[in-house]
């Protein structure tokens, strides 16, 4: 295992993520992010969402001047890194596969080693690079479009998921529910918006029951499809005028399901020290219900700010600078995964 006191002084990063939509390049040099660049591909909202061939295209267009940017506003030459990290999975593999050849062909050029990344738990350790920071151990409830998770962190590099959905992920819930809605892609931030004027006591929906501490999503959205198909009937114009309050309800709902887990998780393991990641922790409901739920519970409640909530080299980053400290390195062997175990 490496010192830290041997590396500190000169661990310059560069960080690559390209696991689905957003191409984006970070440098951190110790544990200290000096550049985040993010390229979105708006091409995908024509479509309703990701096309994973126009992804990997728009990859291989934006990886090169991201890069170089991320380089120069960090304002470090490349001689000076001292490793590459990229996102190795979970994602679209083509989408990977761009940020993996373009770093692993990076390294080799520069004779310089490789970190592989996984970006679930590239998301838990987001925390990590701003203060406040969560003390060990935390739970860290991961909620994205491709995953929900509850996962118990005793270090940085010591994860164990606890809980998980066993269909689909609450981001999927929210951006289908959006669709049935008729709202543009992405439709998750559309409902959060319309959300804030409405009532979430307007229509109840129907819970899950699930064992343990897992998740269950895609019978809600099946209950949501039947309720508005029967509304629809009787009033060709009831989600027209009633947006808000139906968005507001659906909102509520799927909330309630992640924090009646995340209450019990607490309760389960004793955990208080309690955080949240991936793309739907930028929800502003969620944003608020959690931090309401902390103070009845005297939990120390972590959330990350906006630009690390979704996906972006930031993240990837701050888990190389552990994972280098612990001389956690791969060979130009490596492959992305598109399913990748955590």
């Amino acid at each position: 295992m490496l010192n830290f006191a041997n590396i500190f002084h000169s661990m310059n990063i560069l960080a690559i993520e390209s696991s689905c939509d957003e191409t984006s390049a970070a440098v951190i040099t110790n544990g200290n992010i000096r550049s985040n660049v993010v390229a979105t591909q708006l091409i995908h909202t024509h479509y309703g969402g990701v096309v994973p061939e126009l992804a990997s295209r728009a990859h291989q267009q934006h990886i090169l001047p991201v890069v170089d940017k991320a380089l120069n506003d960090a304002k470090i030459a490349k001689k000076d890194l001292d490793a590459i990290a990229f996102t190795k999975g979970p994602g679209l593999l083509g989408a990977l596969l761009v940020g993996t050849s373009f770093a692993k062909s990076m390294a080799l050029g520069l004779d310089i080693p490789l970190i592989e990344i996984n970006h679930m738990q590239a998301h838990v350790l987001a925390h990590f690079i701003d203060d406040p920071k969560p003390a060990f151990p935390f739970l860290c409830l991961t909620v994205s479009g491709g995953h929900t998770q509850i996962v118990k962190v005793t270090g940085p590099l010591e994860m164990e998921i606890i809980g998980e959905t066993r269909d689909d992920a609450v981001g999927e819930a929210f951006d289908k529910t959006a669709k049935l809605l008729d709202l543009p892609y992405p439709g998750g931030p559309l409902i959060d918006k319309y959300a804030a004027q409405g009532n979430p006591q307007a229509y109840p929906f129907p819970l899950p029951e699930m064992p343990g501490l897992d998740f269950s999503f895609s019978g809600i959205k099946t209950s949501f499809l039947y309720f508005l198909q029967k509304q629809v009937r009787q009033n060709p114009a009831f989600v027209q005028e009633n947006l808000a309050d139906i968005c507001a309800s659906i909102q509520f709902t799927l909330i309630d399901i992640l924090l009646k887990k995340l209450k019990k998780a607490s309760r389960e393991t004793g955990i208080k020290e309690i955080a949240i990641a991936g793309g739907v922790s930028a929800n502003s409901g969620l944003r608020r219900s959690l931090t309401e739920l902390g103070a009845q519970l005297g939990w120390n409640v972590y959330i990350p700010a906006f630009e690390y909530c979704t996906d972006n080299a930031a993240m990837i980053a701050i888990a190389a600078h552990f994972k280098f400290a612990a001389g956690d390195f791969c060979d130009q062997t490596v492959s992305p995964l598109a399913r990748m175990e955590f």
